[in-house]
């Protein structure tokens, strides 16, 4: 054998030392995905550079003023009356027996199925002017004019706050459920005997203690608020998201459109660090010993009936009634006459697209995860952190970041193309619905990464070193160990991350080729030309599709303090 290749091979089986045995194309996929989700946000800075001096000047006098104002507005609207929404259910039935307490447990995340571009559409219905609440009204007081009104239009930052909240908040009520339910009862109990009331419980023990909780699920409502284009629009809310979609396709700036991304993305990485130090320094551990949990306390008949109406209230505006509202529009428009070929078109087209980016999501979240569990090197965990960032990258930022690089391959491949045919390729990936599936699978692999990692924490690292005694190699252990027994967390990851795709609009709207629609689209269009109506089953097709996951949730969820119980009983 030369020297040469004795060479290739030490220097082989070195990094295979280094990378404790894991395949090195694993490796090499691991930091390709990192790269990946890097690249639209260096792209991004780059055509933000480009745009001349005189754009930024002007963007700063005319647009992010009020861009500015109505996003902060907003977010701030959105943390006080969603995180005091979630928080405040979570509380009460965690902490308390009533009138159907167990029922709205699993109610109250229900609005998280619906999205909160629908919503926004059906409350315009319902509560505009011409609506029937404002005539009813007007017919019962004897209004005649706006000043008559005391509360804000529904077409307003209020009543966006208000609509975003009521969609926004489970966020909020299950990481604080979760929390709730671990707390340990003599913590409580302690309190009580020092003579602390129900509310003082609430909120000298119960808000601290769910601090970190309250932090992760106000960032996730928060980025949701951030990544929203059709509910803002649609209320006439001028936030940086519809700034960047009118920047860019109304004015025709590409280059200020990425600046005014720019700053969306320094306030998600401000959220991000808020996040971050909000539960900085606030773990608490409980003892070795399986903690004796809270046991709710049975409230009084008035105030168990007033429990029961506040927390069906949020169930009521955020899922029972735009959910009825879709059934009668469907029922009335007749569901024969919507099923025509042009929707059966567009359903598949949203089924095919999803289906797309599930698979090449699962397929990059087994290998990122399963090769950052072998090879435990700063290197591999700092890759699977960074591929953790599309979920926080709003979905019009993601889009105008991937503009250069999808040209870029398209140039290339068209180059290639060129040389050995002759002939022009033209547009592969913007000329496709392919660069719709990349911002999917950017946006979208957290979801995969981090079922999958959470699943494999639960697999025994003795299995595993089982395996590596009987002679088993990395692949082998990959195939034969791990991926059988992620199979619940590949389902849930495949459940979460198709019905994601499904209902994502701000990436959809701004990469679609022409004539492409998926169902979040054909919505979107039929609610800008005053015809809303015309896509409650598309909307309701939505709903129906995102109730699967949030039943998954809950029912994990709600199953796990059981068997936690169960297991307490038997010890």
């Amino acid at each position: 054998m030369s020297s040469i290749a004795l060479s290739h091979r030490f220097s082989a089986t070195a990094l295979r030392r280094a990378f404790n045995g894991a395949p090195l194309w694993s490796v090499a996929v691991v930091i390709g995905v990192a790269a990946l989700v890097l690249a639209p946000l260096v792209s991004l800075l780059h055509i933000a550079a480009q745009g001349e001096a005189t754009l930024w000047a002007q963007l700063i006098v005319d647009v992010l003023p009020a861009a500015l104002l109505d996003t902060g507005m907003l977010l701030a609207g959105v943390a006080i009356l969603a995180g005091s929404i979630g928080i405040g259910a979570a509380w009460l039935v965690t902490a308390h027996r009533f009138p159907g307490r167990d029922i709205l447990a699993w109610l109250l995340p229900l609005p998280l199925a619906v999205p909160t571009y629908i919503t926004a559409y059906i409350y315009v219905e319902i509560f505009d002017a011409a609506g029937p609440v404002q005539m009813g009204l007007r017919g019962l007081m004897g209004w005649s004019s706006r000043a008559d009104y005391w509360f804000p239009e529904i077409r307003s930052v209020y009543g966006c706050i208000f609509v975003m909240s009521a969609v926004l908040y489970p966020y909020v009520y299950i990481a604080s459920r979760a929390m709730f339910l671990t707390q340990s009862a003599s913590m409580i109990e302690v309190a009580r005997t020092l003579g602390a009331s129900r509310f003082k419980l609430f909120r000298v023990i119960a808000i601290p203690l769910a601090r970190p909780a309250l932090a992760v699920g106000l960032s996730l409502a928060l980025l949701e608020a951030m990544n929203d284009i059709g509910a803002s629009e649609y209320l006439g809310v001028r936030t940086l998201t519809v700034s960047v979609f009118n920047t860019w396709l109304n004015r025709g700036s590409l280059a200020g459109a990425a600046q005014i991304a720019c700053v969306m993305l320094a306030i998600v990485i401000l959220l991000i660090m808020v996040e971050r130090r909000g539960r900085r320094d606030r773990r608490y551990t409980l003892s070795t010993r399986r903690p004796r949990t809270t046991q709710p306390v049975r409230l009084s008949t008035a105030s168990g009936w007033l429990a029961a109406a506040l927390c069906a209230l949020p169930v009521f505006m955020g899922f029972i009634l735009p959910t009825g509202f879709l059934i009668r529009e469907v029922a009335r428009g007749g569901l024969l006459e919507q099923l025509d070929a042009a929707f059966l078109t567009h359903l598949m087209t949203t089924i095919g697209l999803s289906s797309m980016a599930t698979l090449a999501a699962l397929a990059l979240g087994i290998v990122v995860v399963t090769a950052s569990r072998l090879a435990r090197t700063r290197l591999t965990r700092t890759a699977l952190a960074v591929s953790g960032i599309g979920y926080a990258v709003p979905g019009t930022v993601l889009a105008i970041g991937l503009l250069t690089p999808l040209v870029a391959v398209d140039n290339g491949l068209g180059s290639v193309w060129r040389a050995l045919t002759g002939e022009r390729l033209g547009l592969i990936l913007m000329g496709s619905a392919a660069g719709i599936v990349i911002a999917y699978v950017i946006r979208f692999l957290p979801i995969a990464t981090g079922s999958l990692s959470a699943g494999l924490d639960r697999v025994s690292p003795g299995l595993e070193d089982a395996g590596r005694i009987l002679g088993a190699r990395p692949r082998e252990l990959v195939l034969k160990i791990q991926i059988p027994l992620l199979r619940p967390a590949l389902a849930s990851a495949a459940l979460l991350v198709f019905v994601d795709c499904i209902k994502e609009l701000s990436a959809t709207l701004l990469l679609r080729p022409l004539n492409t629609e998926t169902l979040a689209t054909l919505v979107y269009g039929h609610a800008s030309r005053g015809a809303f109506e015309d896509g409650s089953l598309a909307a309701l097709v939505i709903v129906l599709v995102g109730l699967l996951p949030v039943i998954q949730l809950v029912r994990s969820a709600e199953a796990r303090p059981k068997a936690e119980k169960a297991e307490s009983a038997a010890a």
